[in-house]
């Protein structure tokens, strides 16, 4: 028996994936969202080519971390600087960029190569409710 390879041309149509950010915990969510931008959930999933779907996650600022990961967890900057290192937790995150947090961990769990940028720029997050996709027609996903 031999593993069948898809190949560009095969590929099939991107579909669009609407996530409710408010409705899950962020390590569960992020599992989901990074396995549709790869393409994990179709049956001509190829490791070495993107073969993934749009998703739009809406209420990113409501997202639910467990514990006290809101203020224990950091987020750590770096400007090349000595003594320029600043220090975030979840909660200020969350305030000054609600999106970051979504995008964060969707990214750890992409691969660490060159299809990660291509598969990250179909990711859209928004704080809100509203988004500006509703002409694709979103399919909601469970999480």
């Amino acid at each position: 028996m031999r593993t069948t390879l898809v190949k560009k041309v095969d590929m099939n149509e991107k579909k669009w994936f609407l996530v409710d950010a408010s409705r899950g915990n962020l390590g569960r969510i992020s599992v989901k969202i990074a396995n549709v931008l790869r393409g994990r959930h179709k049956v001509t999933y190829t490791p070495h080519m993107d073969d993934g779907d749009f998703v739009v996650v809406v209420n990113a600022n409501k997202v639910h971390l467990t514990g006290k990961k809101d203020e224990d967890k950091d987020y750590m900057f770096y400007a090349m600087y000595q003594g320029n290192e600043k220090r975030f937790s979840s909660k200020e995150m969350r305030t000054r960029r609600p999106c970051f947090l979504i995008e964060h961990a969707v990214k750890g769990m992409l691969p660490k190569n060159k299809l990660a940028s291509a598969m990250l720029k179909k990711l859209k997050v928004y704080a809100g409710e509203t988004h500006p996709h509703e002409a694709q027609n979103p399919i909601p996903l469970e999480v």
